[in-house]
């Protein structure tokens, strides 16, 4: 029985920071964002938008009333989550409507989480092969402004139903993985931005991709060759960019010009978004289905996780033949949003909930998505849906 990923769907906000302006107003040169870390924009996370209601974007496009009959779990998969106890799946669950006989659960683990809820609703088809599973990889990247990790900040939200018989990608059961205890990457309960080993982090993502890599190939009998494109974990494009250059030298000129031409087209909507911690690796992926021009059924996809602190997986799968068209176009929606000045970015990025307890109540015209949040009275979140 074929497993994997049957839709896929893409939200972020509609705001947008141009790199190169960030880039000046910092007193950068532009082509440090631009080819250094291989940014071009960045999107803009107003304060009524929160990891529920970015991961309720992304799904809501795809609840078709059958699809909804068949979902029977949803798992929420963050490092941005919203309370030290519930789930954002409840809150997710209640803002789409979906029926009170299904699971809902939150997962953690920096920006692998997403495959580990792959793996999991894998595991659950495969011994309940009627029903569906929704899962949301969303994520809002701050490390603060005027630091170094402000131009690899960004936000979104990725929704996938994993299924049999899917539509996209039929994905292998087999995966490496590799877990150790570092601290390239961490937030603290008290901090509300990450703190970063920047350059460490880079080192120990190829030095993780090497590995598990290696062994999956050693493992299922494959070389380089074997894959039509390669999909990576993108914080900021240029390091998927390096992982690839790691390990081009073991093959052929033909299958390094197909790779690094495939790589091309899975970081163009990354480009233009930037960090998505948990979706980021499934944007990339997304961007590499609708982008890439010889991509065709049958194709060996390989993709590669991971988060930071630090867990790492490599699996693979293959397009199904009608993969094209469950698919749509990014950019038409990308194209779309309004650019934000560094003024308006910045008081966007400074204004937040009340730590305090105290009551908020947002101005509307900062919530220009369907799903929203509102405030907060009572300690408790204020989310709006669609009337």
């Amino acid at each position: 029985m074929k497993i994997g990923l049957d839709q896929i769907h893409f939200a972020t906000s509609d705001y947008f920071l141009d790199m190169a302006k960030l880039a000046q107003a910092r007193g950068e040169d532009p082509n440090k964002y631009l080819i250094g870390i291989g940014q071009s924009k960045m999107a803009v996370i107003p304060p009524s938008q929160d990891s529920v209601t970015l991961a309720a974007n992304a799904a809501a496009p795809l609840l078709t009333p059958a699809l909804r009959s068949e979902i029977d779990t949803v798992i929420f998969a963050s490092e941005s989550g919203i309370d030290q106890s519930k789930s954002g799946a409840v809150y997710l669950q209640d803002l789409l409507q979906l029926p009170n006989t299904i699971r809902a659960f939150e997962v953690k683990q920096a920006c692998y989480s997403a495959t580990a809820a792959i793996q999991f609703a894998m595991g659950y088809i495969a011994l309940h092969p009627t029903r569906k599973v929704l899962i949301t990889a969303s994520d809002i990247a701050r490390y603060g402004l005027h630091t170094a990790g402000e131009p690899t900040q960004g936000g979104g939200a990725v929704a996938m139903v994993i299924s049999a018989n899917p539509h996209i990608i039929a994905f292998d059961p087999d995966s490496t993985v590799f877990t150790e205890n570092i601290m390239d990457f961490w937030r603290p309960n008290y901090a509300t931005e990450a703190m970063v080993d920047g350059h460490y982090s880079g080192h120990m993502y190829i030095d993780f991709f090497q590995d598990v890599f290696q062994r999956y190939c050693q493992q299922k009998q494959l070389h380089l060759a074997d894959f039509a494109a390669l999909a990576f974990h993108l914080p900021y494009t240029k390091m998927g960019l390096k992982a690839l250059r790691a390990v081009l030298p073991t093959t052929d000129d033909t299958t390094q010009k197909r790779l690094l031409d495939n790589f091309e087209a899975s970081r163009h909507y990354s480009r233009q978004v930037g960090n998505l911690y948990t979706g980021s690796l499934y944007l990339s992926l997304l961007s590499l289905l609708e982008q890439a021009t010889t991509l065709k059924a049958g194709d060996r996809i390989g993709l590669f996780s991971y988060g930071s602190g630090a867990v790492s997986e490599f699996y693979s799968g293959h397009l199904q033949p009608d993969f094209k068209a469950a698919l749509g176009n990014l950019d038409q929606v990308l194209a779309q949003r309004t650019e934000v000045t560094i003024p308006t970015y910045e008081k966007l990025f400074t204004t937040s909930l009340p730590t305090d307890g105290s009551a908020l109540k947002f101005q509307t015209f900062i919530n220009p998505q369907r799903y929203y949040l509102a405030g907060i009275d009572q300690h408790q979140r204020q989310y709006r849906r669609p009337q």
